[in-house]
Order: C-alpha cells, then structure tokens, then sequence
C-alpha cells in the first residue's frame, strides 16, 4: 500500500512516502526550489519521493493531503461573519489560496500526478496529521497525544490518545485562541518575522527578565487551570487578516513594534523572557490535565504542531516528570502534516498493521536525498574544483584536527534530514570549546544576530558529563543546562548594564568550557549522537574526543540567513564559497577554501538574505 502525504499552500509544503507503514522519504519542497518557507503545492518533493521509492507516478495508491479545505473554508466564513463590515482585508488576503487553490486541491494532484481513477484522493484533518505524526513513529504502543499550533481547520490544540493503530482526538481548543498565535504576536511585535522568526524570539528570551508575566495574564489571556485558556481579541488583529497585533496591544507594551533589523532594547528582552514564561506555564497545564484525565497508567506522551518546536518548554516539560517518556515528531510543523497525513490513512483507512521499533520508526529523520562520493566527484571534476578524496578513517581523522584547528567546516553527508534541524548531514560544525566561535559563526557565516546561540552535538553516551540530561535527544529538541562545574562566573544583567545592551559584546563572555554552545543563561540545545543512528556523524566526533579529550561540537544548519538547508553537492559548495567557511566536506571529499579558484557573484544575494 503505497501513501503519498502532502502539505502545502499554508507554509513549509512538503511530500511524505509511506509504504505498508514504512516511511521510505519524506522532504520539504523549500530545499529543491530554495525558496524559504515554500508553501506551493511539492512538485519536488514528491518527485524526490517516487524517485526515492523507484516507483512511478500511477503506482500510487492513494494521496492524502494533510488539512481539511473544506473547515477551513468554514472558518474563514465565520471569521469574515465575525469581523462584520471590517472584512476586505480577510477575502482579498485568502481569496486566491482558499477559493482559487485549497478547495481545488484534488485538481492540483491531478495535474501533479496525472488523472488515475484507481487512485484515491483524501484529505486528513489537520491537528489529526499531526497527531498521527507524533505517535505513529514513535517507540510507543500507547500514548497520550497533544498538538499545539497557530491554527488548523479551527483547532489550535488537540489532546488525544494513540493506542497501536487507533488514534482518537479527546479534547480540542478552537480559533482565534491559539497559544502558536500568541506566541507569533510577541515575535512579530519585537521585530521578527512570523513562522521563521520565532527560535530568534525564543533565543532571546535568556537575556531579559519576564517583568511582563502579569501583563499578559490580566489583559491578554486568561488560563484555567487544565490549561485551557481564552485570548482577549480587543488587542490582536490577526482575526481580520491583518498585523498579529493592534495599537491597544502597542500601548500595553510601552509604544509600537520593534521595527526589522533595528537595535534590539531591553524592552524585547523582557516581552520575549515573559512570553515564554506564560507559554511554558500552559503547555505544563496542558500536559498535567492530559495525564490526569487520560494518562492513567499510560506513561508516554508525544507531542506535534508548530509550538512543539520550543524546544525550552519541551526541557522543562522533560524535567517536569508529569510523564515519564517523551517522544516529539522532529518536523513537528506543517511539513510533518505530510507525514502524518499518510500514516494516518495507512494504519485508519487502509488496515495496514503497524510495527513499534524500539528507537522510533522516523530513522533519525534521515528521509532526504542523498549523494554517493562518486556522484560527488564527477560533480567536483566537472566544475574543475579541487578535492582530496579519504578513505573513512583518515577521513574522520582529517575532519578532527580541522575542527581542533579552529577551522569551521560544512558538512555534507548522507540523506538530508527532514524537518528544521540539521543534524549532522547538512550541518557546519566548529570547535564548541572557541570563546569566538559564537560571534564567527553568527557574523560571518550565517549573517545573522549575535545573540542567537548554536546547539552542541555530543557523543550519546557522554552526554551526562557535559549537560544536566539524562537519556537522549537525537533530534536537537530538549534544552538542558551546560553541568555547573564547567560553568563560568557570568552575570548577564551587569554585563547588559556595562555594554548598553550592545549583545556582541555580551556573546564574546565566557560562559564555560564549551562556550560556543552555552547560551546565556547556561542552557543548550543539545543533540545526542550515536553510532546506530549516524556512524559519520559520530566517527566525527570520536576523532575529535580522542583528539582534545572533548565530545562536543558546535552543530547549526548548513544554510545562511534566509536560505533554506542545503540540499545538493551544488547548493553546499555554493554557500561555501559565499561564506567565510574555511572547509566543505562532501561525503569523503574534502575541500579547502584556499584551494579553489575565484568566486564571483552579484552581492545583492548577502542583502536579501540579510533582509529577511
């Protein structure tokens, strides 16, 4: 039984093959077109998928997309009811995506894959495909189930409950109140954009003090105690398909917006260290009553939606103990949908029996196109770039003592990973331990704010020695504190008050022993490493351990601001050579910088990316 899923004409299209429950590729169509965040229907994607498969167009059985045009269609009526005469800003915004595009969606496929009457065409619900994307690959036989996001259909968070091939949704909290939607009216109010800018938000958060807290609890939000909650929409205007936020929402917070790219003051330190106090405090809420009321002796809890993303809740949610096992779906946005959407109708509609696997069944998100080193060197001799081709061991070796050099290193190898982390495939790696490797990378290879932190990548089994987790996190996921007695003497409010707010100074304090990963109030993104799941990956770092004594390394996506991941040999070498990289790595074909011959480009390319 061969499922094709797709998401699309939202934001972050993606395609997912599933055959007899056994996920062959999944890709977002943003890495093939290099637009970020592409959100048209995933010609690519689903060409990678069959190609993957090797199977043609007319062997698909059935294709499900990932949302229910026709509630969302309903939702959209209510909304412009809602909104009374104040609605051309609503039809003209979704007229050509909900009435030209989404109800026709079928068509689309149609046009896509060809006309086949044998094949069905369905659609899934929206919190649905997530949900079935948390709990179909997970290492569980039973489960509770929750979804948070900005909105699907008219759901913004579900719970649920998975039981082998049945999963039901239990509860569900409706449009316009949404914690995703909340969280994205902070993000756009300080500066950042919406769907793309909210780890910068969530990053941020560290520097400030949550002096807000009240605030939005009295005037923005009421929250119950099983973590339910109602906005007040006298300060949103998201509803009418305009800014996410108002004046009213303006004067509650001291003046308007933060304007894109300006100095970031301590004002969006503070709403952005509140937002994500009020936004952990629900999901706590939220998971305690999912446990209470459906957890019984039920232990494991999986988790989806945009908002399962944040990655500093899911830490404190991990500590909290209120479940003893959690498993979050790595592209837990909408690309995931595409994945769930087709798991969902494999194991409901089809009758397709699953199997559990004792990790998960997501094969370390590893679900993309891949490249073998002598594809690589035609590619490299054709282009007259020059290489030196290792074997692994001298290769791993090589990687190490580049790493210990100081040197920052793309690294290109294996399937791509599905969903927003790199890791470790299309990856640049540093030297975790370089108390300039933060500033470095931010400035001058991924063009983006200094304040931003980077996650580390460490041995799975060392993982204890460096960070306040135990068990493991292998898709860069958890955020836990950097052990204490490796951490320095920091004190982020003198330091705020010394350098005037100027962050690039506060970024250049050591904070550790690893401080390329430490943020700035001590905390990691941490990535746990094991030879099962990635043995290049690995081999990597056990050089570098045997090297320095040192298992982590600096681990940030393969990309600069505003580029989608790498996808392809040609897409690395070309950010490679855009950037102030020092080594790229190709499967077993190592490039140095100062080997290759001169590149020339337009510089608009750095302003666009800058731009976003």
């Amino acid at each position: 039984m061969k499922v094709l899923g797709i998401s699309a004409l939202y934001h972050d299209a993606a395609a997912s093959l599933v055959i007899d429950g056994n996920i062959v590729a999944a890709a977002q169509e943003e890495r093939f077109t290099r637009i970020k965040h592409d959100m048209s229907m995933p010609v690519h994607a689903i060409e990678y998928c069959l190609k993957e498969a090797k199977i043609e167009k007319q062997d698909i059985d059935i294709v499900v997309f990932y949302d229910n045009p026709l509630y969302t269609l309903d939702r959209m009526l209510e909304n412009i009811l809602y909104a009374d005469g104040d609605t051309n800003d609503i039809v003209n915004r979704s007229f050509d995506q909900m009435f030209a595009k989404r109800i026709w969606v079928h068509k689309l496929i149609d046009g896509i894959l060809g006309v086949n009457p044998n094949r069905k065409c369905m659609v899934c619900e929206h919190h649905v495909s997530h949900a079935a994307s948390a709990f179909y690959p997970s290492p569980f036989e039973e489960a509770v189930v929750l979804t948070i996001d900005g909105v699907g259909e008219w759901a913004t968070t579900t719970i649920g409950i998975g039981r082998g091939e049945e999963l039901m949704i239990k509860e569900e909290l409706q449009f316009p109140h949404s914690l995703g939607l909340l969280y994205s009216a902070f993000t756009y109010f300080c500066g950042f954009k919406v769907n793309s800018g909210d780890y910068k938000f969530m990053g941020l958060a560290p520097y400030g003090k949550p002096i807000y807290e009240d605030t939005i609890k009295e005037h923005l939000l009421d929250i119950k105690e099983d973590g339910s909650f109602r906005l007040n929409m006298d300060y949103f205007d998201y509803q009418y398909g305009r800014a996410m936020t108002n004046e009213k929402f303006a004067e509650l917070f001291g003046g308007p917006p933060r304007k894109p790219e300006s100095l970031i003051t301590r004002r969006e330190m503070d709403i952005a260290a509140s937002a994500q106090k009020v936004t952990e405090e629900i999901i706590l809420k939220l998971a305690a009553h999912a446990k209470e009321t459906y957890g019984g002796s039920v232990d494991n809890l999986v988790l989806a939606g945009g908002v399962a993303l944040n990655c500093v809740a899911n830490g404190k949610l991990k500590s909290s103990g209120i479940f003893k096992n959690i498993w979050i779906q790595p592209a837990a946005g909408d690309a995931g949908g595409s994945l769930g959407a087709a798991l969902y109708v494999t194991y409901q509609y089809a009758g397709i029996k699953r199997t559990i696997c004792e990790k998960d069944s997501q094969k370390g998100s590893y679900l993309g196109p891949d490249f073998t080193t002598d594809e690589i060197e035609r590619y490299l001799n054709e282009s007259k770039y020059r290489y030196h081709r290792f074997d692994h061991e001298e290769h791993y070796v090589t990687i190490a003592k580049d790493l210990a050099a100081g040197k920052v290193i793309g690294l290109f190898q294996g399937k791509m990973e599905f969903g927003p982390r790199a890791l470790g495939n299309r990856s640049i790696i540093a030297d975790a331990r370089s108390e300039k490797m933060q500033e470095k990378l931010n400035l001058k290879i991924k063009f983006r704010e200094s304040f931003r932190p980077f996650a580390p990548a460490v041995l799975e089994e060392d993982v204890s020695d460096y960070f306040e987790l135990n068990g493991k996190s292998p898709y860069m996921l958890l955020v836990a504190n950097v052990k204490k007695d490796r951490c320095s003497r920091f004190d982020l409010q003198e330091d705020l008050e010394q350098y005037h707010e100027n962050m690039l100074e506060i970024v250049k304090q050591k904070r550790s022993d690893i401080p390329a990963v430490t943020h700035v109030d001590y905390s990691a993104r941490v990535q746990t490493v094991s030879g099962e799941d990635n043995p290049y990956f690995y081999g990597v770092i056990k050089e570098f351990k045997k090297l320095t004594g040192c298992s982590v390394i600096v681990n940030t996506s393969f990309n600069v601001r505003g580029e989608p991941i790498v996808c392809t040999p040609e897409h690395a070498y070309r950010c490679f050579m855009r950037t102030d990289m020092d080594v790229l790595v190709l499967e077993n074909c190592i490039l140095y910088k100062e080997e290759q011959p001169e590149w020339t480009e337009s510089s608009d390319w750095q302003e666009q990316y800058m731009l976003d």
